[in-house]
């Protein structure tokens, strides 16, 4: 939902940027998460199970970026979907680390 919502704002209707900002928000946020359940914040497994995969699984949107990767290959718009791989999965990995560190932050204060 999120992602259908910015695609019209940003006026990119080739490049997904939507599913780009759910999926790069997703990774920040279970970085954040990860790193209160290390620190002790979030202990119960339940609850973990539900934010990690019942939650985020369901905000983030890897099936349609794969999709859409793939239909930029397909329409042999080589620079975009590299550029998009490149973003969404190293940018994901940043934003996972960064949220991680946030959290480890806001516990040690």
């Amino acid at each position: 939902m999120l992602s259908t919502l910015l695609n019209p704002v940003y006026e990119m209707p080739v490049f997904p940027i939507g599913t780009m900002t759910v999926n790069l928000s997703g990774s920040f946020i279970i970085g954040l998460l990860a790193g209160f359940s290390e620190y002790g914040i979030l202990t119960n497994p339940g609850t973990r199970l539900f934010l990690f995969v019942g939650l985020l699984g369901g905000f983030t949107t890897f099936s349609s970026f794969s999709l859409e990767t793939l239909n930029m290959f397909r329409q042999h718009q080589w620079k975009g979907a590299l550029v998009y791989l490149g973003i969404s999965n190293i940018g994901g990995l940043i934003l996972s680390f960064a949220g991680f560190q946030l959290a480890s932050l806001l516990i040690r204060k």
